[in-house]
């Protein structure tokens, strides 16, 4: 049984690509799922440039149902992340929810979610697909041995970090900004802004795909260890990266100089050393020493300048009807 809620606004997101099949049925799932919900919601489905009749038929459904159902539609495909990222955008809930548009997800355990989230004060709230209904070597393993890398990468001890539904509080979420396949780690940005004591996982269903076929492959693990990279640098160094370069470069140019100090003193002592190639790696250690001590002092100028000035979308959209902000919410009477 839920606990009562506190008074606020729900958006659910939803990103989409080419999924003519699930149009209707995403947007009944989701109907039926809150259609009792005791506080105003809104439902963002954003296409992310669709090349079937997916646009066309979350457009139609949409109209029939209501105004609480908006569709949002991309000029190209961006991918996933950045569908997200507009779907969140341009959500007005105090608490938004998003989830996979194959309906692997049961919009049923979206209300849990948001109430696991506002009672115990929390500001994320991520699924855990405890039975998971995939196939077991492309899908499976590869989440697993993922997961197990991200937990050690990121110092989260979640289960599932690839679940797409997860519940936010909005004004912590939008913090940060999503690209690349960013969407799989949101826990571990979110904890560049808040505290992991804040974060927590609750087991949801996850049912197998009856329509389509996944647009996703074992392909994604590349682009997935690159942003991996990339966490792992921003959570230890993301606000002060001249550390980073900065003691690199100091290490290096340390090396450099122990050579040829000891180059040196075999020189006074009679030596030739014009021909050894480890007076080569000397002065190469140097220069490649100062160059990372000015890389650092360049990155911390850059960082600056991302945290002083404004931010580029990762997408572009299509002409959007503008809602009051009291306009196009589901309501129960």
């Amino acid at each position: 049984m839920l606990l009562q809620t506190p008074s606020h606004r729900l958006s659910v997101v939803v990103p989409m690509f080419n999924e003519e099949e699930l149009a209707h049925d995403l947007i009944d799932a989701v109907q039926s799922a809150l259609m009792s919900y005791p506080h105003p919601w809104e439902l963002l489905v954003v296409d992310d440039g669709s090349t079937d009749e997916t646009w066309k038929r979350l457009r139609q459904r949409a109209q029939q149902v209501g105004p609480h159902i908006r569709i949002i539609r991309l000029l190209r495909n961006f991918r996933q992340t950045a569908a997200m990222q507009a779907g969140i955008d341009m959500a007005r809930g105090d608490v938004i929810v998003t989830m996979d548009g194959d309906l692997q997800n049961d919009p049923q355990d979206i209300p849990q979610l948001v109430a696991k989230l506002l009672c115990e004060d929390l500001d994320l709230v991520a699924g855990w697909r405890q039975n998971r209904q995939d196939g077991l070597l492309l899908r499976k393993i590869p989440s697993r041995l993922a997961n197990r890398l991200i937990r050690r990468v990121s110092g989260l001890e979640f289960q599932d970090l690839g679940c797409s539904l997860k519940a936010f509080r909005t004004g912590v979420l939008r913090k940060i900004r999503l690209y690349g396949e960013m969407h799989r780690f949101i826990p571990a940005w979110m904890a560049t802004v808040t505290s992991p004591d804040r974060m927590a996982e609750l087991a949801v269903s996850h049912r197998p795909r009856t329509k389509g076929q996944s647009k996703y492959g074992i392909s994604r693990t590349i682009r997935v260890l690159v942003d991996l990279l990339s966490i792992h640098f921003f959570l230890n160094f993301g606000t002060r990266p001249g550390h980073f370069f900065g003691g690199l470069g100091l290490l290096v140019s340390a090396v450099g100089t122990l050579i040829l100090a000891y180059l040196a003193a075999i020189k006074w002592m009679g030596e030739d050393i014009g021909t050894r190639p480890l007076m080569f790696v000397g002065f190469f250690c140097i220069v490649s020493g100062l160059q990372f001590i000015t890389t650092g002092v360049l990155s911390e100028m850059l960082m600056r300048t991302y945290f002083d000035g404004g931010q580029s979308l990762a997408y572009h959209t299509r002409d959007l009807t503008t809602l009051d902000d009291d306009a196009g919410w589901h309501a129960t009477p």
